[in-house]
């Protein structure tokens, strides 16, 4: 039997270090796909109370632990175990949503397989807390993975468990005043205690994780499991993508592997040509290249050496009724054409944007979600060929407006207009695309494609705009690319998109 310290990244170049990984080279169908949808459906879906709702429920004064008592009881009595088989997807059609996805123009398709909540979306070997067993009673992850590649689209798998250490660790506290005060919450229970009840036969701490002082680092034992289950999750449905909601890969001996193992494999399955990616967040550098690092809602300020990866949500991660009734034509989630703008600055430096739509509990999603996706397709029909397979000109772009880079920053999206240009150019670095982001009053001076700009654009050849078939009036001289666009508005105030041939 191997040490839990063993070297299990299977047979294949990439050892569990660092400087192995280094060896990596981004695959070219994830620097082309630019733009892909997320679904975060999970148990937590189920009070329609958005995000972290498993650990807060056990915070007593919290918003979700007044929610509990309210509708559910007291987290004594009825704690997170028991929303787990209330998340039915009773009326999920995942063949129409992808259908709704691939219209909204996404190529790449990721699907949670588990949150901080420690509840796995497939039919799990190594956790019996999964979808197969409880809730859905299906396998959520393979049914996506299958749906996905028949609508010829790449598919993404996203782990979150290595939080589940501390994360739930308030489901084994108590309250601290009131009626109920020091009588232990539901994570206190055991597989002994569940003998008549509906969850007979499963243990409440391999879910909830076990309880340990707040500064305990993970045990052996838990990072084995870690390794197993995702591994387990790799095995089955052979992922293209592996996203990590960590910094670096978590769990040290346990993510190091799993990383190996997922680069190892996936060359066996395509021949020696590398198709894997690894998303992680906080990466250094120097380890860049290693794997595509994850900007959580954010950006950067420029143009980046490797390719990388931003990711944001419409609203809340897990899907919150009170953004769909708020007031509006898209209530409380981000509009479309704030999305798009988001998109297309990450695209222009050298990212892929990734938008989370979350889902209601029963497998559907709202119709103002429905919307926005309608309205991202109805923009990506016209300009796509600014996109896809696009690589980062020499400048991402000009304007008065400057991103601040890290992540929770991409909000700053909201402030750029129509005189912030990004650029984005053909493979053959024939065609440079320059998108406005709205779409300008008057005629508009592009300063970058200026005969005497330090870009050193080169001659323009012609001038279009994606979406009409009308002649542009144009010209470049030393200050830049002047052009009058036309009345007609292809695009609305969503970005338009010149396609420059030089």
């Amino acid at each position: 039997m191997n040490s839990p310290f063993s070297d299990l990244s299977g047979q294949g170049p990439y050892k569990p270090t660092w400087d192995s990984l280094l060896q990596y080279d981004c695959p070219e169908w994830f620097r082309d796909a630019k733009f892909g949808i997320w679904n975060h459906w999970s148990p937590q879906c189920v009070p329609e109370d958005g995000d972290w709702y498993a650990r807060l429920m056990y915070i007593q004064g919290s918003q979700q632990y007044k929610y509990n008592l309210k509708h559910y009881g007291h987290p004594s009595v009825f704690g997170y175990k028991d929303l787990c088989p209330q998340w039915t997807l009773l009326n999920w059609e995942p063949e129409a949503l992808m259908a709704s996805y691939k219209r909204a123009g996404a190529k790449l398709f990721l699907a949670l397989a588990n949150h901080h909540d420690g509840f796995d979306t497939w039919n799990s070997k190594h956790h019996p807390w999964n979808a197969k067993n409880i809730g859905p009673h299906r396998d959520v992850i393979g049914t996506w993975a299958k749906t996905a590649r028949a609508n010829g689209m790449r598919f993404g798998v996203t782990v979150h468990q290595a939080y589940n250490w501390w994360w739930f660790q308030t489901s084994h506290g108590a309250d601290r005043a009131g009626p109920l005060a020091g009588v232990p919450y539901d994570g206190d229970l055991t597989k002994a205690q569940g003998k008549g009840q509906w969850w007979e036969g499963l243990d409440p701490q391999q879910l909830y994780g076990p309880k340990h002082m707040p500064d305990a680092l993970p045990d052996i034992s838990y990072v084995k499991n870690f390794y197993d289950r995702t591994r387990d999750l790799v095995d089955q449905h052979n992922p293209d993508l592996l996203y990590f909601d960590n910094p670096l890969l978590p769990l040290g001996w346990g993510g190091m592997n799993i990383g190996a193992y997922f680069y190892n494999r996936n060359l066996q399955l395509h021949g020696g040509k590398m198709e894997g990616v690894i998303n992680v967040k906080g990466v250094p550098g120097h380890w860049m290249k290693a794997v595509v690092a994850d900007i959580e809602r954010g950006v950067t300020s420029g143009i980046m050496a490797h390719p990388w990866q931003s990711e944001t949500c419409i609203g809340d991660w897990h899907y919150q009724r009170a953004l769909f009734n708020d007031p509006g034509k898209y209530g409380g989630y981000m509009p479309p054409d704030k999305i798009i703008h988001w998109m297309i600055d990450v695209v222009s430096k050298n990212g892929t944007f990734i938008l989370n739509i979350p889902g209601k509990p029963d497998g559907t999603i709202d119709r103002k979600e429905q919307l926005i996706l309608d309205k991202i397709g109805d923009w990506m029909a016209i300009n796509s060929e600014a996109i896809y397979a696009t690589r980062p000109w020499k400048v991402y772009g000009e304007g008065p407006n400057v991103m601040r880079a890290g992540s929770m920053r991409g909000g700053g999206t909201n402030h750029l207009g129509a005189n912030d240009i990004r650029f984005t150019r053909n493979k053959a670095n024939t065609v440079v695309y320059a998108l406005a982001l709205g779409w300008p009053k008057d005629a508009f001076m592009i300063k970058s494609l200026g005969t005497a700009a330090a870009t050193n654009p080169g001659k323009i050849q012609q001038v279009e705009l994606l979406g009409t078939d009308e002649k542009l009036r144009w010209k470049q001289t030393a200050h830049g690319l002047r052009v009058e666009l036309p009345k007609y508005r292809p695009t609305l105030n969503y970005a338009v998109a010149l396609k420059v041939i030089i």
